[in-house]
Order: structure tokens, then C-alpha cells, then sequence
């Protein structure tokens, strides 16, 4: 399991991903809805590492406003490899030097950043589903762009570990 620094959406863009994974359930596909009993938010993380010292990255991240009130335009739907399918906000200046701020200030606190996640690297993104089949992926596909494009705004940024039942606010 890993521990991520997520950015979570408003009220409305919230509640139109939960719909779309009720879609994508509904055609088959498990969606992040169904993982970690229904405790999964849709978000975009920041930042990703194997294990993550709360104090540790609270403290690199002191004095910094981590939930910006950030715009986000979704405008894409995209699959890593391992067919992880996700919608992707438009990486705009303003989020990527966000983006940049928070790993500079967890890099220099010796926090361990998974290597995907690291500027120049990062594909900003909400993940909807981690493993859709291959025979579904089209209609996965088909049912995101039935949502796009999106506007989100960012309204909140917690520090999560699942695995170890952490779930820590960050301002």
C-alpha cells in the first residue's frame, strides 16, 4: 500500500466522479468506490511514497497553504499501464508549480517520493478505476467522456496512509 498527499474537489465535481464510478460499476468495471470500503474520496495526489512520518511531512509542509484553492479543468480521460483509468485536469502553470512547491519543501525534509510523482514526471490525474479488463476499457473509456469536460475547484488536501489508518488534514 502507498501513502499519498491528495487534493481533494468540491461538492459538485465530487459528486459527478461518484456518479461516473457508479457508471463504470454498473458496466462491470470496479471502481475506486469499491476499495477501502467506500472510503475512498476522489482526489488528485500530489505527492507518493511507500510510507509517509505524518510529523515528519506536517512540518516540511508548515506555512504553506497545501489546499490552494486551485482550478481545475478536467478535459481528458487517459489509462496507465496495468489498466488504471483516470480523468486528467489540464496542467496548468498554476498546478504544476503547486505541484513543484510541495515536493521541494518534502524533498529537503528527506521524505522518500515515489519517482513517478516527482516533477517533470507527473501526470496530474483522478483515478477512477485500477484494474478495468481489457474487454471493458473502451466502454470505461465512453463513459468518462460523458462527464468531460469538468471544472473543479480544489477545497481540501489531507495526508492519507489506508494501510495504516491515516487520514491527516492538512491546511
Amino acid at each position: 500500500m502507498v501513502a499519498a498527499l491528495e487534493l481533494y474537489l468540491d461538492t459538485d465535481a465530487t459528486r459527478r466522479i461518484r456518479v461516473l464510478w457508479d457508471a463504470l460499476e454498473s458496466e462491470g468495471v470496479q471502481s475506486m468506490r469499491s476499495l477501502l470500503e467506500r472510503r475512498h474520496r476522489p482526489h488528485v495526489s500530489l505527492a507518493v511514497a511507500s510510507r509517509f512520518d505524518p510529523d515528519r511531512v506536517a512540518a516540511a509542509l508548515h506555512g504553506m497553504v497545501v489546499a490552494a484553492p486551485l482550478r481545475l479543468s478536467f478535459a481528458h480521460a487517459g489509462q496507465f499501464v496495468g489498466r488504471v483509468l483516470w480523468l486528467g485536469p489540464v496542467p496548468t502553470a498554476e498546478l504544476l508549480a503547486h505541484h513543484r512547491e510541495v515536493h521541494a519543501r518534502l524533498t529537503a525534509a528527506g521524505v522518500d517520493l515515489l519517482a513517478h510523482y516527482r516533477p517533470g514526471r507527473w501526470v496530474p490525474h483522478c483515478t477512477l478505476s485500477m484494474r478495468v479488463p481489457n474487454a471493458l476499457m473502451a466502454a470505461a473509456v465512453r463513459r468518462c467522456l460523458e462527464v468531460l469536460p469538468m471544472d473543479a475547484t480544489v477545497v481540501g488536501a489531507a495526508l492519507t496512509d489506508h494501510a495504516r489508518g491515516i487520514s491527516r488534514p492538512l491546511s
